[in-house]
């Protein structure tokens, strides 16, 4: 498993492993999660990405109840902070929201740290652009949890340039990823300026609903379906594989993060990295999610 370098202190597996649904599986227990783990871990893949909101707040407690100190060294866990949903924790909040003031910032991460047992968060990314940031307070947060040692690296996630642009104007901490949506079937990333604006500065892209959250599966694509299995047979793999390796082919060094709770497709997350695409396959598949040649 080919491995991408954020900063000084941190890299990850090509191939991220998404826990937004951990808390959604029949089980839950300690011994069924640290599966999951393991089989991520036998592919290389040793990247967790969580979030404080996952699960109604309850995601983050079902992975540290699974930790050992053992496993917790083998693993990057990112997690993500600044929605407030009146659920779990916040039942008493009056309205879905974002939060990105200071006192919020370090009250999820001491909450993070608390709830998964750990002395430090490897990455901890901003969840949702919040349009009343004060960018000054906020910058100045992360680079507080950055510098107690708390979190090893801070990045954003859903943030177009200018607000990616307008956080970094007041942090002294470099942030290193944004994770945005992106798969064949959410393609304008790549043409709305968002992964040129990654690509030309060399910060890697985590890539979250990879597979379209599952919609390229639903029969509404059926040429497109039909290509990536094809493409799949061909090299022994399936098309979901296939899909998560069109965005791996791209330049811009793309982290997919793809999330099961099946023990048998987790297994399958690092067939992805197998297959191989040339331009012209690339653009075949291109072509057919887009619906018609390119201009």
């Amino acid at each position: 498993m080919d491995r991408i370098r954020l900063n000084d202190a941190l890299e990850m597996s090509r191939l991220v492993y998404g826990m937004w649904r951990l808390g959604d599986d029949d089980n839950t227990t300690a011994d069924h999660v640290r599966n999951k783990i393991a089989a991520c871990l036998d592919q290389g893949i040793t990247t967790m990405d969580q979030a404080d909101i996952y699960g109604g707040y309850e995601a983050e407690e079902i992975l540290g109840n699974a930790l050992t100190p053992e496993l917790r060294h083998r693993i990057e866990i990112v997690t993500k902070c600044d929605i407030v949903a009146p659920v779990g924790r916040y039942a008493d909040a009056r309205v879905k929201h974002y939060d990105t003031s200071r006192a919020h910032i370090l009250a999820s991460v001491d909450h993070s740290l608390r709830l998964m047992k750990i002395d430090h968060i490897d990455l901890l990314l901003i969840h949702r652009p919040d349009p009343m940031m004060d960018h000054f307070e906020t910058g100045a947060a992360l680079d507080e949890v950055v510098k107690s040692g708390k979190v090893r690296a801070v990045g954003v996630s859903n943030f177009r340039p200018w607000d990616w642009e307008l956080l970094q104007s007041a942090m002294k901490t470099p942030l290193v990823t944004n994770q945005i949506e992106i798969s064949l079937l959410h393609h304008t990333p790549f043409t709305n300026g968002d992964v040129a604006f990654h690509q030309r500065h060399g910060q890697p892209i985590m890539a979250w609903s990879p597979l379209g959250g599952g919609a390229l599966f639903d029969g509404k694509h059926t040429a497109l379906r039909a290509r990536l299995s094809e493409i799949g047979a061909e090299q022994g793999t399936d098309d979901a594989a296939v899909a998560v390796a069109w965005l791996l082919a791209h330049p811009a060094r793309i982290l997919p993060v793809l999330g099961t709770n099946n023990l048998d497709r987790i297994a399958r997350i690092g067939d992805a990295a197998k297959v191989r695409m040339d331009r012209e396959t690339w653009f075949d598949l291109y072509t057919l999610a887009l619906g018609h040649e390119v201009a």
